[in-house]
């Protein structure tokens, strides 16, 4: 299969917690160039499924706790790319929430090699015992369960899937000391059976 870039996002939250996702980021995210997206639950919006399908008709969507008018996404869903498996939930039915250990029995339980999730809206990507545990954040940078006064931080991520290599680009939108907004990219490259292997920051 020819390599196509892979969007990754999650807890949009448009327009309960967020009025949309970030200009700066919009202007990354245009039609074309993206070839398939994996949405991991609560866009709780119609609008914001429509954006979505302009930039990329396939379309992969589960259900988030808070995606009420949705009720018949799956929970969990899985894709293959390459030789890689990657499977993706929202993550509300893992228990604890966000545990590690949890999260690799839930890799091992749908036998992928990639474990997307969201629910934290924090990004965070890591290995674990040869397998990939992905999370992108929030897209519009929702306020989630960290509580009042902790910032989040706008992310998402896109995938490049070439055979059993998956490139991570990590895209948050950050601010400055000075009040200017600027998104920062971050590379992370994962090797089937070889695990990570970071690359520098652009």
């Amino acid at each position: 299969m020819a390599s196509r870039l892979v969007l990754v996002l999650g807890d949009l939250f448009i327009p309960d917690r967020s009025p949309d996702i970030p200009a700066k980021f919009k202007k990354l995210l245009t039609p074309g160039k993206i070839g398939q997206i994996l949405c991991l639950g609560n866009l709780t919006s119609p609008t914001a499924y429509d954006y979505l399908r302009s930039i990329a008709p396939d379309l992969q969507i589960v259900k988030g706790d808070f995606d009420i008018d949705a009720p018949n996404l799956p929970l969990s869903k899985v894709v293959s790319h390459g030789s890689l498996r990657i499977g993706f939930t929202h993550g509300h039915t893992i228990i604890p929430p966000a545990d590690a250990d949890s999260l690799l029995i839930a890799a091992r339980h749908m036998d992928v090699d990639v474990l997307l999730w969201a629910g934290t809206h924090r990004f965070e990507a890591y290995e674990l015992e040869g397998k990939f545990f992905v999370n992108p954040g929030s897209a519009t940078g929702a306020m989630g369960i960290q509580g009042e006064g902790e910032e989040v931080v706008p992310s998402f991520c896109l995938m490049d899937v070439q055979g059993d290599v998956l490139v991570l680009y990590v895209y948050q939108l950050k601010t400055d000391a000075n009040g200017v907004e600027n998104v920062a990219v971050e590379k992370v490259s994962f090797r089937k059976n070889a695990g990570l292997a970071p690359a520098a920051a652009t």
